[in-house]
C-alpha cells in the first residue's frame, strides 16, 4: 500500500526505541522506501546497524556526514519525504520542533519537511505532563503537526500512568493514512453497512446468514484512508474495527434501519454491503415453541425491512447510493433490475459461485453496475476492489 512512498521515521532517545525496529520492518512489508534518522542519544538503545540491515538504507545520525558529499543530506531527504513519524518523541526532541532549534541531524532534517509530520511522544508520566511538554505539544498541533496519544500504564521507569508509545500497528496505521491514499474524499462523510443481522428465534437460536462483513469493513478502511468521515454500521462480526472509523454495533436488521435512518441525511455516500437477514421470527423469544416427536418446529416468520429500498426511497439530491448484490445465476440480470428498483446509483455484483468471491474470502470479484454501463473487475483482495468501488463512485459525481 505504501509503494513509490518515501517514510522517514525519527527516534529519539527513549527506552522505547527498540519498537521501532519492528515498524520499520512493517513498512519495508508495505514496499515503503524507509529512512530512520537518530538523535545521538537514540543510539544507547538501539544500533543503527539494525536499522539499515531491515531497511537496506544509511541510518542518518551525523549532520556532517560527508558519505554522500553530491548532496545536502537532510535537506535531499525531507524533499523526497511522503511522510515523517517521530517516534518515540522525546521531551527534548518535542521542545526543540516547538521552537525550532535544529541542532542535530533529527531537528536538522525535521524542520526542512513540507509533508505531513506525526509524533508520538514516549516518555515518562510526570515529565508528559509537565506543561513545558504539554505547551510545545499544543504548539505542534497549531503547526498542524499531528501528535499520537501515547498510552497508559506500567512505564519502564516503574511509573504508572500515561506515557508509553503506542503499539507499532497504531503507529502504522496512522503512517497508512497520512500517505497512502490521495485524499479524494476529503470532506465527505460516509456511512458504510457491513455484516449480518441476528433474529432471535429464542434465547438460544437465531437467523443469519454466512456474512463476515469482510467486504464492508475493507471498504471503510479504504474509505477513511481516502480522508472520508466514516461511520460503519456493523452486525457481529469477528473482525477488528477498522482505525479512524466511527463503529455502531447493532445486533438485527430493525436495529440496523434504525441506526441508518438517524444518520443517513447527514452522508455523501451511502453503500450497503451488509447482508441483512430476510427473514424475522413473528413470536416474541418469551413464547414457548411446541413440536412433537419426529416433526419439525413452525415458526411463523415475517420480511425484514429492505434498507436499500427505503434509501433508494429517501434518497436526496447529491446523495451517491451503492448497494450490493450476491447472486448464484443471471448475476447480470438480477443485479440491473436491482440498481432500478430500489433507486440506486451503483450495485456491486458477485456470484457466490465463483472461486475466491463472496462470504469469507479474502477476495472478491465485483462487477460494478451503474446507469451508463458495467465494469467487470479482475479477482482482487477485498482492498484493492474496495479501492476500485470507490474509484467507480467518485467518477459518477463527473
Amino acid at each position: 500500500m505504501l509503494s513509490g512512498k518515501t517514510v522517514v521515521l525519527g527516534v529519539s532517545g527513549s527506552i522505547a526505541a527498540y519498537k521501532i525496529a519492528d515498524l520499520a520492518s512493517m513498512l519495508v512489508k508495505q514496499h515503503a522506501d524507509v529512512h530512520v534518522v537518530m538523535t545521538e542519544n537514540a543510539t544507547h538503545f538501539i544500533h543503527p546497524i539494525t536499522f539499515e540491515t531491515l531497511t537496506h538504507n544509511p541510518c542518518l545520525t551525523d549532520t556532517f556526514d560527508r558519505s554522500c558529499p553530491q548532496e545536502v543530506t537532510h535537506i535531499a531527504l525531507a524533499a523526497r519525504a511522503d511522510v515523517c513519524l517521530l517516534a518515540p518523541a522525546s521531551a527534548n526532541i518535542l521542545g526543540k520542533l516547538a521552537n525550532g532549534i535544529a541542532d542535530d541531524m533529527l531537528s536538522t532534517t525535521c524542520l526542512a519537511m513540507k509533508c505531513p509530520v506525526l509524533v508520538a511522544p514516549a516518555m515518562n508520566v510526570n515529565m508528559y505532563e509537565h506543561p513545558a511538554v504539554q505547551h510545545n505539544l499544543q504548539t505542534l498541533k497549531a503547526r498542524g503537526v499531528e501528535v499520537i496519544e501515547p498510552d497508559s500504564g506500567y512505564l519502564a521507569c516503574g511509573a504508572v500512568g500515561k506515557g508509553k508509545l503506542p503499539g507499532v500497528q497504531v503507529l502504522l496505521d496512522h503512517i497508512l493514512r497520512a500517505a497512502a491514499k490521495k485524499k479524494d474524499l476529503s470532506g465527505k462523510r460516509v456511512l458504510i453497512t457491513a455484516g449480518p443481522t441476528r433474529e432471535s428465534i429464542d434465547p438460544v437460536r437465531f437467523i443469519s446468514n454466512h456474512s463476515t462483513g469482510k467486504m464492508g469493513y475493507a471498504v471503510a478502511k479504504m474509505a477513511a484512508l481516502r480522508g472520508a468521515a466514516v461511520t460503519l454500521v456493523s452486525g457481529p462480526v469477528s473482525l477488528a474495527p477498522p482505525p479512524f472509523v466511527e463503529v455502531v454495533g447493532v445486533t438485527s436488521a430493525q436495529e440496523m434501519f434504525e441506526a441508518v435512518e438517524r444518520r443517513y441525511e447527514e452522508m455523501d455516500i451511502i453503500i450497503k454491503t451488509a447482508a441483512v437477514a430476510d427473514y424475522t421470527p413473528v413470536q416474541t423469544q418469551h413464547e414457548k415453541m411446541k413440536k412433537k416427536d419426529g416433526e419439525g418446529i413452525s415458526i411463523p416468520l415475517r420480511r425484514t425491512v429492505d434498507i436499500l429500498q427505503w434509501l433508494g426511497a429517501h434518497k436526496r439530491e447529491g446523495q451517491l447510493l451503492c448497494g450490493f448484490s450476491m447472486e448464484t445465476q443471471d448475476v447480470l440480470e438480477n443485479s440491473r433490475l436491482k440498481l432500478h428498483r430500489k433507486n440506486a446509483d451503483l450495485i456491486a455484483a458477485n456470484s457466490i459461485r465463483d472461486a475466491g468471491s463472496g462470504f469469507g474470502t479474502d477476495t472478491n470479484h465485483l462487477i460494478l453496475i451503474t446507469r451508463d454501463g458495467t465494469v467487470d473487475l479482475p479477482l482482487l483482495s477485498k482492498e484493492e476492489a474496495a479501492d476500485r468501488l470507490l474509484d467507480e463512485l467518485l467518477g459518477l459525481r463527473g
